[in-house]
């Protein structure tokens, strides 16, 4: 008797954790695949550009910050020029490379702030892209 006790209670917990997991399942199973896109997303580009801006534009600040800022071009060619000075080449070579890159978002980003500054002159002529 008393083994009979905790088996039925395992068995009851299983049965109902099955019965819960066949009811999910029937709930739809994977999700519809993406339909292809009908237009060009006008309206909602129109409608995210104020905060496309201010992204921008703080991503901007941030690189051209002076040495004082995280995430600024100068605080990271002071961090080049502190491992030259202590001699760690590796650290300096992996350093330089990320120096690379972040110097060259400034142009990427200035260039999207350009375009982004199109976009919203078209925004305001178009009805922020409503198909109205």
């Amino acid at each position: 008797m008393r083994i009979a006790k905790p088996t039925a209670l395992a068995l009851t917990t299983v049965g109902a954790l099955l019965a819960a997991a066949g009811t999910a399942a029937a709930g739809g199973g994977s999700p519809a695949p993406n339909p292809t896109p009908t237009g060009d997303g006008a309206h909602v580009l129109c409608k995210r550009v104020p905060k496309i801006e201010k992204r921008i534009e703080r991503a901007l600040d941030r690189l051209g910050a002076d040495a004082a800022q995280r995430g600024s071009v100068a605080r990271l060619a002071k961090r080049v020029e502190n491992a030259k000075a202590a001699g760690h080449t590796e650290i300096e070579t992996y350093l330089n490379d990320k120096l690379t890159f972040r110097r060259s978002l400034v142009p990427t980003l200035e260039k999207r702030q350009k375009d982004l500054t199109s976009v919203k002159t078209w925004c305001k002529a178009n009805s922020n892209g409503s198909k109205k």
